[in-house]
């Protein structure tokens, strides 16, 4: 048996997110479909990780393991025939048996997009979270730093999260500023990217985080309240879960 391994891009907006849900279109069901569809075997897809619902991929990597002969630098082809216009294979590779997309992968990097301007982007609405209101930039980039680092995350997960251990390592949070093309005359901060580099994520975490960090740039909160809201461990204490639409699961590494 060969195992392939596949990096993957998708826009999750008609997906009930990337795990198999009985009924309902998934990921990972579209992609155990075109597998089987090339090969004629219907075999597991192993994903890096699970989206919810809405949230879309720039770097999902999966696995798959099949005894089918098919030219390695000719999988990206004939899967993307068989998908829908909203996934797309972008990589594909032999990997040694060993592999799994999940339990391999060393940290994952997610991107929550804002767009600060007062006008909504069209082009771009299904992707990113339109906030017409002043953002306080800089305030937001001081309570990113605190995020970092190792922390019990407690306070900004999901009381679903199944997880027993809270604690998390953030390698690195950081804001990317940037123009909204075409609007840069709007009144408002632009766009602003959101990416946080972990070694593991924890139920709706990052959509709280980034949620806090929309509050900190309203005013709401403060960048020096991020530590006593980690150290208090309750979740009421954290900024709103933001809206899944402008979250990616941006990369995936399996080396340091």
């Amino acid at each position: 048996m060969r195992n392939i391994r596949v990096t993957i891009c998708y826009d999750g907006t008609e997906y009930h997110g990337f795990q198999v849900q009985p009924g309902v279109p998934t990921i990972q069901a579209a992609l155990i479909e075109a597998v089987a569809s090339v090969t004629g075997e219907t075999v597991p897809v192993h994903g890096s990780g699970r989206t919810d619902a809405g949230v879309h991929a720039r770097g999902q990597v999966v696995n798959f393991e099949t005894s089918s002969q098919l030219p390695i630098d000719r999988w990206c082809q004939a899967l993307n025939a068989r998908l829908p216009r909203d996934i797309a294979v972008w990589a594909a590779e032999e990997v040694p048996s060993s592999f799994h997309a999940r339990k391999s992968s060393k940290r994952k990097t997610y991107c929550y997009t804002i767009n600060g301007n007062r006008y909504p982007d069209p082009m771009h609405c299904r992707t990113e979270y339109h906030h017409p209101g002043r953002l306080d930039v800089l305030a937001m980039q001081e309570a990113m730093r605190r995020l970092e680092g190792e922390h019990d995350f407690t306070s900004f997960c999901s009381v679903r999260a199944e997880s027993e251990s809270k604690v998390r390592t953030i390698y690195e949070a950081r804001l990317v500023q940037s123009e909204v093309e075409g609007m840069e005359t709007a009144p408002g901060v632009g766009r602003l990217r959101l990416f946080f580099t972990g070694n593991g994520f924890l139920y709706n975490m990052v959509r709280i985080m980034a949620g806090t960090l929309l509050a900190v740039g309203e005013g709401k909160l403060r960048a020096d309240d991020i530590p006593r809201i980690l150290q208090a461990k309750d979740r009421g204490l954290a900024g709103p879960t933001a809206k899944p639409h402008g979250l990616s699961l941006w990369s995936v590494d399996y080396e340091i």
